[in-house]
């Protein structure tokens, strides 16, 4: 009859178990976030190293909050208090606001609960315990030595080949620069510049004037450059074939134009170019002598050619003058386009070179990452912290502190559970979770039960499949920690599947880890993308985390 009763009374107790723990996993995915919450980067420094303490404060947009100011953490004494971090939340704003906290000597200390008004409405953090402790110098394993004498360091040698590639480094890519910029400027001087026919004309015979070609006995350059100056002139007004005709071709063409009415030149006009070019082509390839002042006069007959030719040029019409206006303006667009298309050619080929390059090195997900950016890959690098976490207290290292979720124990677990505490980062919604939970249960109902971690898992993986996961596949193995604590690991991976009913093509994996420990229970589960190479690491680090607080209990028994 008694043996009847114990196990009625085991079977009742593992109902009652399996669902509390099921109550818990649900509750833990469906609790809301609490209005006000504070958490610490560390809960271990050593003698004036630095805290951050964080007050995150969600509220509505109007609402007005008010933030601790002043010495109010003592006995932790605030070193900075960091400029308050706003985000917006659809209708709301999240506040995050960070001091800066130390202590000087060692022991061990409690953060104060520090109020938050919000609307005239006070809100109290939870108060945080931390340990200061001094620095540690080992005297007997470490050996002791005398203070060296001072003396003097030798000057490092010059190293001329360092020195020597890295200025011709410098001056390459000075030279590239200057090349550039006065090619640049010299366009743009030409552009500016260009000249009406007319005008251009008369600049070049006055730079020619100025010239030192007569001086120096050098009348081939002389008639070079005056005969290139009424061929450019009568090419840019008369004749566009004008500077790559010979001189007997030219005024044939000038002739021709006479005789078909395009522009009336005088005969005697056109007979004393044929007499400069006669007398240029004699001096530039048979190297004639011309006579004395023979230069100046041609040059001051080239001038009154231009001006007589400059008279009998037809002014243009008002429609040829729209038609040439829109012809330059359609030029300019064009080579605009022209450039735009050449820039964005070699941007793309330079930009497609060089991803290639990384593709091949680094492979894509690396480049694809660091271009566009990956929380996870960031949470990888970023800043780790180790904290404690319940009772019995989980000590692990995660990315980010865990924040508590206030989840209350039903009515009818009550006699059962004497404690809860769960702690959380992320959500199960976006594929990434870590949870810490830790339970104490009644000794005297429990007095003859032992925690059945089977049981604890089934209650587990019920609240993940109430969540979403469909096709659970779960494999279990036995673990221990370094200080011996036997523990449950399953792990395994399951579909999700979403609210609208539509099963995510995302494969999504998790790892659970149960300890127990007098009438304690440790849990630890992160839940996250299967085929995410970071999610993966994290979740090794985490693991590979995990320390215990031993219970007394246990010491004794390992005693």
């Amino acid at each position: 009859m008694l043996e009847k009763r114990q196990n009625k009374s085991s079977m009742s107790f593992r109902v009652k178990t399996r669902s509390l723990l099921s109550i818990i996993i649900i509750l833990i995915c469906a609790s809301s976030f609490s209005q006000v919450s504070s958490t610490i980067d560390t809960t271990q420094i050593r003698i004036g190293e630095e805290i951050i303490y964080t007050i995150q404060v969600e509220a509505d947009t109007t609402d007005l909050v008010m933030f601790p100011e002043g010495q109010t953490f003592s006995p932790l004494e605030v070193i900075e208090s960091y400029k308050i971090d706003t985000t917006r939340l659809q209708d709301k704003i999240q506040l995050i606001k960070k001091y800066g906290l130390t202590q000087f000597d060692s022991g061990s200390y409690t953060i104060p609960t520090q109020r938050i008004v919000i609307n005239n409405n006070p809100f109290n953090t939870d108060s945080l315990k931390i340990e200061v402790a001094n620095v540690v110098v080992d005297t007997l394993q470490q050996k002791m030595y005398h203070i060296k004498p001072a003396f003097d360091i030798a000057d490092p040698l010059f190293n001329f080949k360092n020195l020597l590639f890295t200025l011709l480094g410098l001056l390459v890519l000075l030279g590239i620069v200057l090349y550039f910029y006065f090619r640049r400027k010299k366009k743009r001087k030409e552009a500016e510049q260009i000249l009406p026919p007319y005008e251009e004309a008369l600049e070049a015979l006055k730079e020619l004037d100025s010239s030192h070609f007569l001086k120096n006995d050098n009348s081939k350059k002389y008639y070079s450059a005056l005969t290139e100056i009424i061929k450019r002139y009568l090419h840019r007004e008369v004749d566009d074939s004008a500077l790559e005709s010979t001189s007997n071709e030219l005024i044939e063409r000038l002739i021709l134009h006479r005789n078909a009415g395009n522009f009336e030149f005088d005969a005697d006009t056109i007979n004393k170019l044929e007499s400069i070019f006669k007398r240029a082509d004699l001096i530039k390839f048979a190297k004639m002598k011309e006579q004395e002042g023979q230069a100046k006069v041609d040059r001051s007959v080239v001038e009154e050619i231009i001006n007589e030719t400059k008279e009998i040029i037809p002014e243009p019409t008002e429609e040829e003058l729209l038609k040439n206006e829109a012809y330059l303006e359609e030029m300019a667009k064009l080579n605009k386009r022209k450039k735009i298309k050449k820039t964005i050619s070699i941007a793309f080929t330079v930009a497609l070179v060089t991803i290639s390059t990384n593709i091949a090195l680094q492979g894509w997900d690396k480049v694809r990452d660091g271009v566009f950016g990956n929380d996870m890959k960031d949470l990888v690098e970023g800043r780790w912290y180790k904290s404690e976490y319940g009772i019995p207290a989980v000590i692990i290292e995660t990315p980010k502190i865990l924040v508590r979720k206030d989840i209350p124990i039903p009515e009818e677990q009550k006699d059962i559970v004497m404690s809860f505490e769960s702690f959380e980062y992320g959500s199960f919604s976006d594929a990434f979770y870590i949870t810490v939970n830790t339970s104490v249960f009644n000794p005297e109902i429990m007095e003859d039960q032992d925690l059945d971690l089977e049981i604890s898992l089934e209650g587990g993986l019920k609240g993940i499949e109430n969540s979403g996961a469909i096709n659970l596949v779960v494999k279990k193995e036995e673990f221990s920690t370094e200080k011996g604590i036997k523990g449950l690991k399953a792990h395994g991976d399951f579909d999700m599947k979403l609210p609208n009913g539509v099963i995510s093509d995302v494969k999504i994996a998790y790892e659970i880890l149960l300890f127990k420990q007098n009438k304690g229970l440790q849990i630890v589960s992160i839940i996250y993308k299967k085929e995410d190479d970071y999610a993966i690491k994290i979740k090794e680090r985490v693991i590979k985390s995990i320390e215990l607080e031993v219970t007394e209990q246990k010491k004794k028994d390992g005693q």
